[in-house]
């Protein structure tokens, strides 16, 4: 999909320092865990982002943290319906292979905003099997909790005790029984994912079987 500039539908603050960006869809048309680079006209800075919507969706929808003094995110914050983003692609393998989804169970992990990808899989592929483990800094964090089906996602806070477990994803996963059959899906920072891998290897995951995106 070549470089399009794309109707901004809307923004909606989730907490002080995030938001989701929507956008018109206008024909676009990726893969679920798919990422694209955006970015206002005429700047030539832009940012990758992975779909936060559904590939099914009437609109494209992004999760976006907020950098302080950051060229990107304070921009796109501030856009108003009706300015134009800057949109290429779709691109990038952290995708589910399609065969296995109504046979396999996934096992979904993020920090802070790599939640995104995940939602885009939950939004796409209707009977899904997962459990998404979630850290964030605060319980208010959990962002659109009511998307995901009951009981599926731990949210695992750090510096509150409102979540659904207190400590790092790494101290949750630790207590585990994880299932060698299960698919295994890391996304957020880099320290995470590496902290991640080791335990899953620890407990005889296949690496065959861990899939990583390096959101931040």
């Amino acid at each position: 999909m070549p470089r399009g500039l794309h109707r901004v539908l809307g923004v909606h603050h989730l907490t002080n320092d995030t938001f989701s960006l929507r956008l018109a869809r206008d024909g676009v048309d990726f893969v679920p865990g798919q990422c694209f680079n955006i970015g206002l006209p005429k700047t030539a800075v832009n940012r990758e982002y992975s779909s936060y919507s559904g590939s099914n969706e009437e609109e494209l929808q992004f999760l976006i943290r907020n950098v302080e003094g950051g060229e990107v995110s304070p921009k796109l914050r501030q856009v108003k319906a009706g300015d134009f983003i800057e949109v290429d692609g779709a691109y990038g393998l952290f995708v589910i292979d399609p065969s296995l989804i109504a046979s396999t169970q996934f096992y979904f992990i993020a920090t802070g905003t790599g939640i995104a990808p995940f939602h885009c899989f939950v939004k796409s592929y209707p009977g899904l099997k997962y459990r998404i483990i979630h850290g964030t800094r605060y319980a208010t964090e959990a962002y659109n909790r009511t998307d995901y089906a009951r009981g599926c996602l731990v949210n695992c806070t750090t510096r509150d005790d409102k979540g659904d477990f207190h400590g790092r994803v790494t101290d949750y996963l630790v207590t585990q029984d994880l299932s060698m059959a299960t698919y295994y899906y890391l996304c957020g920072n880099r320290n995470m994912i590496n902290d991640v891998y080791d335990i899953l290897r620890a407990k005889d995951i296949s690496s065959s079987q861990i899939i990583t995106e390096v959101f931040f």
